[in-house]
């Protein structure tokens, strides 16, 4: 029986993917595979999907991978295809972290600031999904909404935003 379309990976561009890694391993943990280094790098977050009992299941994480603006592959063009830079202005799509146990947001986006990102927002509630969140743009653009689940009868403190 055929299944439904699977996302498997979130590719986000960079004009340094090198730097972009080094970036992402530093204020998430993640490991860095590079494929193609300065061309395209492979993050890893790591960890394996739960199964229902809590214990480790044998589906591995998905990845995020880190493209060259000027020529994103893969592409039938050498040049691959414009535009060739980051987006800097407008909507675009946004990637969730899940925080894992034992970290914050807040000492997230502290790495992040220091290495070059800017905050978007902290310290937000979201009842109809009910966790709380906060965003940072990182250096490239890129913009990553980290998120952590409130638990039953979550105790909303009282300076956090919420919808």
């Amino acid at each position: 029986m055929a299944g439904p379309n699977t996302l498997i990976f979130v590719d986000m561009p960079s004009d340094d993917p090198a730097a972009a890694a080094r970036f992402y391993c530093e204020v998430m943990g993640w490991d860095d595979d590079p494929r193609s280094t300065g061309l395209f790098h492979r993050l890893i977050p790591g960890g394996f999907f739960p199964n229902s009992d809590g214990g480790r299941s044998d589906v591995g994480n998905l990845h995020i991978g880190l493209s060259l603006a000027s020529n994103v592959r893969p592409h039938p063009e050498p040049a691959g295809v414009a535009p060739r830079r980051v987006s800097t202005e407008g909507r675009k799509p946004r990637v969730w972290i899940l925080v894992g146990e034992g970290q914050s947001d807040a000492d997230i986006l502290d790495k992040a600031v220091r290495r070059g990102a800017r905050v978007l927002w902290r310290d937000h509630y979201w009842a109809e999904f009910n966790g709380y969140n906060s965003a940072f743009r990182d250096p490239w653009g890129n913009e990553i909404v980290l998120w952590t689940r409130a638990g039953a009868h979550p105790a909303v403190p009282p300076e956090f935003t919420r919808e």
